[in-house]
């Protein structure tokens, strides 16, 4: 297995590992599945430069990706901030996919001009929590009953960390 730059042939493979994770409702706000075509605008705006979007390849199979999103409508003084976005295919669940997608982020992040990294996970979610505390986030916000599904409301964890400086360790 290795992390590549995505290409427009995964999208579907990238859209269906997102699709899997929206019926059981503590991963992603959607509530419906989404369309290869409703995001492609989305796939192009990832730039490998400074917000790549990365998929973990497992021999012929794409097991998970993460994405780099600029933090907050893209405005500048937020352009050292990624929001990361981090899923596995559930066939390779709890294989240490998550865990390599995002320690290369974060090692990679000094390379591409970011400082903070963030992300939104419900509370529910304590798989991705874990996994966020055990690579040094920390919990900067929560937001209780932000999300509703049907008579459920979730509440939303905003963890982040500081990415330190390529000299340093």
């Amino acid at each position: 297995m290795y992390i590549r730059e995505a290409v427009e042939p995964d999208l579907p493979a990238i859209v269906a590992i997102y699709n899997a994770a929206i019926p059981c409702q503590i991963v992603t706000a959607d509530i419906e599945p989404i369309s290869v075509e409703s995001r492609l605008a989305w796939f192009h705006q990832h730039l490998p430069s400074q917000y790549p979007l990365w998929v973990m390849q497992a021999e012929a199979e794409i097991a998970g990706w993460l994405g780099f999103q600029q933090f907050y409508s893209k405005r500048q003084a937020y352009q050292s901030t990624a929001e990361l976005s981090l899923y596995v295919a559930p066939v390779y669940q709890r294989q240490g996919i998550g865990q390599a997608l995002l320690q290369a982020a974060i090692a990679r992040s000094p390379s591409l001009g970011l400082k903070t990294l963030v992300g939104l996970i419900f509370a529910e979610n304590q798989p991705s929590l874990r996994l966020f505390e055990k690579f040094g986030f920390q919990q900067w916000g929560y937001l209780p009953e932000i999300a509703e599904f049907g008579s459920i409301s979730r509440d939303l964890v905003i963890v982040g960390r500081k990415v330190p400086p390529p000299d340093q360790p």
